[in-house]
């Protein structure tokens, strides 16, 4: 169309109906200028096409194009530990494709094989489900594209190179280690997990491993798939039928935010325990009167940057470990400063 313009002199009418033409299959004007020296792409729906030149570009220049997928990419605890990995493949030059499949494991599948297509070289997994992931590993090995799993096993860890993550038993295990000590006469608890995440799983079971036979009873359990609202809708139910518990426990930091919502909607005081040691959760335990009384910390950053740091290495020909535990930790009130509040530690 653009040679037409070129060589024929067109009516003022005629050049507008053209620009408006093309205004219609590229919106926006910098999207056309790429589709000039590959018209093939011209094809493609814009989102399909910009998709197709940021992960085949770097291949042909020499670059690795890495694919990236985790379970939920606008939890703040995946936002942090994403842009780890990627400043530590673009500081080698090469390119971090990402996609978001919003706890849905089907989509996952799907946008994995759409990475496949795309030409990546190699991936950084971290599943929505630890078995519902394997047709998509299945996938990636046949395409002979290695996998670095993070913060979540899949459910055959046969099929990662290597594998980073937190010590997630221990991240529950010192949250009901403090709820003991802080309530020693036990009492009615509620528990928000996601039994389909791996992580979340290792943590329940720690926790409930420090509470063991000390008087705590779990009167309610929920899956909360990790998400704040989803967390609220579902404690608020179950403080409706037990409003005399004395205690909290969320898989992560989100659902003990949507606990910690639904207990002040309810104006019960529990105390609430959650996971991962955010920059929000840090806020509320520097307020006096909140119930948040403890998150099981662990670090996005050094996750990111310890699996990011792994695949290169193994690509130089290194040997690595297969298993790479992060340190967890418990982060309270009483130490919350040494930590701040305003970013991961």
């Amino acid at each position: 169309m653009k040679k037409k313009v070129i060589s024929v002199i067109l009516s003022s009418a005629m050049v507008l109906t053209l620009l408006a033409g093309c205004t219609g299959e590229a919106a926006a004007p910098a999207a056309e200028a790429p589709a000039a020296e590959a018209p093939a792409a011209e094809e493609a729906a814009p989102a399909e096409a910009a998709a197709e030149e940021t992960a085949e570009a770097p291949a042909s220049e020499g670059g690795k194009v890495f694919g990236y997928t985790c379970m939920d990419g606008t939890n703040p605890f995946f936002v942090a530990l994403e842009a780890a990995i990627k400043e530590v493949v673009e500081s080698h030059g090469d390119t971090l494709v990402s996609v978001n499949p919003l706890n849905d494991s089907n989509t996952q599948i799907d946008q994995v094989e759409d990475l496949i297509s795309k030409g990546i070289d190699y991936m950084f997994v971290n599943p929505v489900d630890a078995d519902g992931i394997i047709p998509a590993l299945d996938m990636l090995k046949e395409a002979n594209i290695p996998i670095f799993g993070f913060d979540t096993q899949v459910g055959d860890m046969s099929y990662l190179v290597s594998y980073a993550g937190s010590d997630n038993y221990n991240a529950g295990f010192v949250c009901g280690e403090d709820l003991v000590k802080k309530l020693p006469d036990g009492g009615d608890i509620l528990v928000l997990d996601s039994p389909t995440m791996q992580s979340v799983t290792d943590r329940v079971n720690g926790f409930m491993d420090a509470i063991d036979g000390k008087g705590f009873n779990v009167v309610g359990q929920q899956d909360a798939v990790g998400n704040l609202q989803v967390a609220q809708e579902k404690c608020t139910d179950l403080l409706t039928a037990h409003p005399d518990v004395v205690a909290i426990f969320g898989g992560n930091d989100p659902t003990a935010l949507g606990c910690l919502a639904a207990a002040e909607a309810a104006g019960v005081k529990p105390l609430i325990y959650g996971v991962d040691g955010s920059p929000d959760i840090k806020a509320e335990l520097k307020k006096p009167e909140s119930c948040i009384e403890g998150t099981g910390a662990q670090s996005p950053v050094t996750i990111g940057k310890t699996i990011a740091e792994t695949a290169y290495k193994w690509i130089d020909g290194e040997d690595v470990e297969a298993f790479i535990p992060i340190e967890t930790f418990l982060i309270t009130a009483d130490n919350v400063d040494e930590y701040g509040t305003d970013g991961w530690q």
